[in-house]
């Protein structure tokens, strides 16, 4: 099924594993293959392994972006708005925390384990990932994906996303305000009625799923999880938002055209929307 597929991806995409205090890995990615017009986008990771006992091994894996060209710290601080007690937003910065983060999740893992740890009585490998990823710079629109996977036991994986989109020109998070005065129980309408535009990609023993069929609730809500492109406003949802695990993650669009006259002036302006 899809949640499985999608996590071990996931950890697939994130993870370069590595034994602790042997191959521990801590990468600078300069000019990380974006030139977002005026400012160049870089990047830090951070991988390492532990292994805690015969039948229990930890991975961390972290990538953060660097806007080492971004002086606005009330910017950067909702840029890393995950990540609360980062101050200093350097290259340097960044690294030194994602390695004291590194070193907590690693301290919390072993101090919970100490009372059951010996009664695992078969191997298991628990992970935790995250990652930015620079998605677009658009009229100065700058939107970022946050990725987190994770798996300390249980039935499956968890996974989950996060959108946001910034007016760099502006120096603030957007909010959906910014884009549309659009009700939001006309918003929810549209979304109800672009369920299935793009499928999620889950599949049954006859085929396609609609994501229709796995919706658990009977109103969509509108999320801060939204970003946009030259033709559509995407709504994102995580596993377990809206609809059962299985149908993965969920991302609903709503064309310019729908929003038509509700549109702020000044966005429809900046973003040239011809419809």
């Amino acid at each position: 099924m899809k949640n499985t597929i999608a996590a071990l991806a996931l950890s697939a995409l994130f993870i370069i594993s590595c034994k602790k205090n042997e191959n521990s890995s801590t990468e600078i990615i300069k000019n990380d293959s974006v030139h977002a017009n005026t400012f160049t986008v870089d990047s830090v990771k951070v991988s390492d392994s532990l292994k805690l006992s015969d039948s229990l091994k930890v991975k961390y894996s972290a990538t953060m972006l660097v806007f080492s060209d971004i002086k606005n710290n009330a910017l950067l601080d909702s840029i890393y708005f995950e990540e609360k007690n980062i101050h200093d937003f350097s290259k340097n910065g960044i690294q030194d925390w994602l390695e004291k983060d590194k070193n907590e999740y690693f301290n919390s893992i072993k101090k919970n384990s100490k009372d059951w740890i010996s009664d695992m009585n078969f191997s298991q490998e628990w992970y935790s990932d995250k990652a930015m990823k620079l998605k677009s710079k658009l009229n100065d629109y700058l939107h970022i994906q946050y990725i987190w996977g994770s798996y300390e036991g249980g039935a499956h994986d968890n996974y989950g996303f996060s959108e946001r989109v910034f007016d760099v020109k502006n120096g603030k998070k957007l909010q959906l305000k910014d884009i549309t005065s659009m009700s939001t129980s006309k918003i929810e309408a549209m979304l109800l009625k672009n369920i299935n535009k793009i499928n999620s990609g889950t599949t049954d023993n006859t085929g396609a799923v609609n994501n229709s069929e796995m919706l658990l609730v009977d109103v969509i809500p509108t999320t801060e999880n939204f970003y946009f492109d030259e033709k559509n406003l995407y709504f994102h949802y995580s596993p377990y938002e809206i609809a059962a695990f299985a149908a993965g993650d969920i991302t609903i669009p709503i064309s310019w055209t729908e929003l038509k006259g509700t549109i702020s002036p000044e966005f429809e302006k900046r973003m040239g929307i011809n419809y």
